[in-house]
């Protein structure tokens, strides 16, 4: 009898793909994406057995039209039978490659069917057919990954991880073989054939753009001697690494140029850049690929999708090939830290198919500071374990570098970090450009006075309504301005554009915003109002303050002040980023964003929240307490989560307040629902709002989805342009409002 994997429309099955032929292909495939740590025996084995299952004469009835069968959980029971423990391993990947990982044992808030209880459901019987076809390693051969080194302190932690790499490989190796298989039926060229420029190609060319720039002042010559001893480190074994270079020392060319040399040193195969902010993702993939030149676009992979993603669906079968999630094999990536991490700790599929591609690379950590309090710990213990066994170099890269270490006294913390910046207390004495004092309390009135009484002044707030509202008090006054996540992104841009403008040439120039500005803008005011927050906060606040060193010191200032509105009170966890940072104030008074303070003001952030509130999910003890038979994937997917609030994206298809749509937009609109790759053309359009907000306007048919039998409510666009506003961006306080003019007939 003969065995299929695929079908296709051919009745007589002459072009359906053998099983044997897809069960060998995705076994080569995953022992291939293994390489790197070592793991190459253990994704074989996933892959010649990931759908033994079809060897059934129920499934092959299905391939003819019948009903569905599980075909994951005979694979999971073999290889648990032939290859124990490491078997047990091999299971979660076998089990869930459809699904998604499942916890070992049954837990609370399971969606997914634990693997004990796959184990133990009744199948169709399996056909000894397979023997024949696929040639397994003997029990002997399977082994941990070569120089695979454990921790006791974290063993279930490290099985954890080592199963969703193993479970990368496989389900990667799945996806690509089955589109490769119908590709070819419709004869389309294969997706593999794809070939990106080699990582020796992009520095060649990184050198030829840094050639260019000229040590012609102090701060260049800075930053040519800061890039020269950055690179001379790259012959450096890998592991952990930090990069202590104050705002325009130019750390983020530095950090590229490194990457590049350490990954030809010692042959990792690809850069990996993690950004805190989908804000600015797009601008340093841009300069990147500026960097890079003709090589650029064929180098740099943009990966921060903000649409809804529902978390329920599995892909199957040709299905598969709809997918747009990238696998992270272009040799510069660029994304969030939500997608990094998430992604680390993920269960679908879809999420862990590029986890593969993080081992044997180069990541850097941009503004590490930013990683979640809550969840820092866990964070922490993953990059250490990337560093130990997947040959994956991190480097920390931030002006404020967080007190991450054992020898700082974080609780497990990083040991052997090697700075690569030289004399980081010395750079950052000749980069200072701003004094940063506490001006105390102000009022409301106090506040807006403070910027009727400067012509160019930036003021920063910690929530979107004290924004609003501070604008509103001083928006007759010339060169008011005002900044908020409500604005889609190519908005706010055409708002940062034109305050660039006025700040060139000496307009007024009066920029009320939330934190959002803090993320890597290149803006350059005289003053800058900070509201209370964090000490990390401030220093990116400063960092908007005589950016290019134009004006002296004494005449550059960041004033930090409360407000004295409980209206405008921050947040409970930001309001602790505040105290922590009045207690450090008192001692560092004469120079806040000294390194001194930056460190004294993370170790005691840190030791005010406790191990407890550093892993509020208690994601390390829940993994501490289960067995290689009770790993808790699912559980640990559910619960890691940067950003816990639900929000939901908007497609804002108008010019700001007018009804006039933007034509690109409005073309993507119209052709996504056959052409699912202009979503990211409509990324810059986009509004992220809560999930009650996103309930509002779609209960009153302000928003309605695009392509919905295709997509759901994957894409929702605005059709009331009257709830977008030009000064405010998207409003959802009336959701029916509709101006009266556009009722008049």
């Amino acid at each position: 009898m003969k065995f299929y994997a695929h079908s296709t429309e051919q009745q007589n099955k002459s072009d359906w793909q053998g099983l044997s032929e897809h069960l060998t292909s995705v076994g080569d495939l995953a022992e291939e994406f293994a390489a790197h740590f070592g793991a190459q025996k253990m994704a074989r084995t996933a892959g010649l057995l990931h759908d033994l299952g079809k060897y059934t004469q129920e499934f092959q009835k299905r391939l003819e039209g019948g009903p569905r069968v599980d075909h994951s959980a005979w694979g999971a029971r073999v290889v648990l039978e032939r290859y124990e423990q490491l078997g047990q391993l091999l299971a979660y990947t076998i089990a869930g490659h459809h699904a998604g990982l499942a916890d070992g044992r049954v837990a609370d808030d399971q969606k997914r069917t634990s693997l004990a209880d796959r184990l133990a459901a009744g199948l169709p019987e399996l056909l000894n057919d397979w023997e024949k076809e696929i040639a397994l390693p003997s029990s002997k051969e399977l082994n941990l990954p070569e120089g695979f080194k454990p921790r006791p302190d974290r063993g279930m932690f490290q099985l954890s991880l080592l199963v969703r790499m193993i479970f990368s490989c496989l389900v990667d190796a799945d996806f690509i073989d089955t589109d490769e298989f119908y590709r070819q039926i419709e004869g389309k060229a294969p997706r593999r054939g794809i070939i990106h420029p080699a990582i020796e190609q992009l520095r060649e060319c990184l050198d030829q753009y840094l050639a260019k720039f000229r040590a012609n002042s102090d701060v260049n010559r800075l930053r040519a001697e800061i890039l020269g001893h950055v690179r001379g480190r790259a012959t450096h074994d890998p592991g952990l690494f930090s990069l202590t270079v104050p705002t325009g020392g130019g750390k983020t060319l530095a950090s590229l140029a490194f990457a590049l040399d350490h990954a030809i040193e010692h042959d990792l195969q690809r850069v990996i850049y993690v950004i805190p902010f989908t804000s600015i993702v797009e601008q340093n993939a841009q300069v990147f690929r500026e960097a890079f030149g003709d090589l650029g676009e064929a180098a740099v992979l943009e990966h921060h999708s903000a649409f809804f993603d529902d978390p329920d669906k599995a892909p199957e079968s040709k299905e598969k090939r709809k997918l747009a999630m990238e696998n992270w094999d272009a040799p510069i990536v660029v994304t969030t830290a939500v997608q990094f991490f998430e992604s680390l700790f993920a269960d679908r599929p879809s999420h862990c198919r590029k986890l593969h591609n993080i081992a044997g690379s180069v990541v850097i950590l941009d503004e590490a500071q930013t990683l979640p309090i809550k969840l820092l710990r866990p964070c922490v213990t993953l990059l250490d374990e990337l560093a130990l066994n997947y040959k994956t170099s991190i480097v920390l890269c931030t002006a404020t570098q967080p007190a991450l270490r054992e020898d700082q006294g974080f609780s497990n913390g990083l040991k052997n970090v090697h700075e690569l910046a030289p004399n980081p207390p010395v750079l950052y004495e000749k980069l200072r450009r701003v004094n940063v004092r506490h001006i105390g309390s102000l009022s409301d009135d106090d506040l807006a006075n403070q910027l009727r009484q400067r012509d160019q002044v930036l003021c920063i707030v910690n929530n979107r309504r004290h924004a609003r509202a501070l604008y509103e008090t001083i928006a007759d006054h010339p060169g008011a301005r005002h900044l908020t996540t409500l604005m889609y992104a190519k908005h706010r841009r055409t708002v940062l554009e034109q305050v660039r403008i006025e700040l060139k040439e000496e307009k007024p120039c009066r920029l009320v915003s939330t934190s959002l500005i803090e993320a890597g803008v290149d803006i350059d005011f005289p003053t800058v109002l900070r509201a209370e927050a964090g000490l990390d906060s401030i220093a990116q606040a400063a960092g908007r303050c005589n950016r290019e060193g134009r004006r002296s010191r004494e005449a550059s200032e960041t004033l930090v002040f409360a407000t004295n509105n409980s209206d405008w009170a921050p947040p409970t966890e930001l309001a602790q980023f505040a105290q922590v940072f009045r207690s450090i104030e008192r001692r560092h008074a004469d120079d806040l964003l000294a390194l001194d303070a930056v460190h004294d003001y993370f170790r005691e952030l840190y030791w005010q929240k406790g191990d407890a509130e550093l892993d509020a999910k208690g994601l390390l003890e829940l993994l501490r307490q289960s067995s290689p038979e009770s790993l808790p994937l699912e559980s640990l997917a559910r619960n890691f989560q940067f950003i816990e609030t639900s929000m939901r994206p908007i497609i804002v298809p108008f010019v700001p307040g007018t009804d006039r749509l933007i034509p690109a937009v409005a073309e993507a609109l119209d052709k996504l629902e056959y052409a699912p790759g202009l979503a990211r053309l409509l990324q810059p359009y986009l509004v992220q709002v809560p999930q009650n907000a996103f309930k509002a306007l779609q209960k009153f048919g302000a928003i309605h989805p695009v392509a919905e039998e295709r997509y759901g409510e994957q894409f929702m666009r605005l059709v009331n342009p009257d709830l977008y506003d030009e000064k405010f961006g998207l409003h959802w306080d009336d959701p029916a409002f509709i101006k009266a003019e556009r009722l008049v007939v």
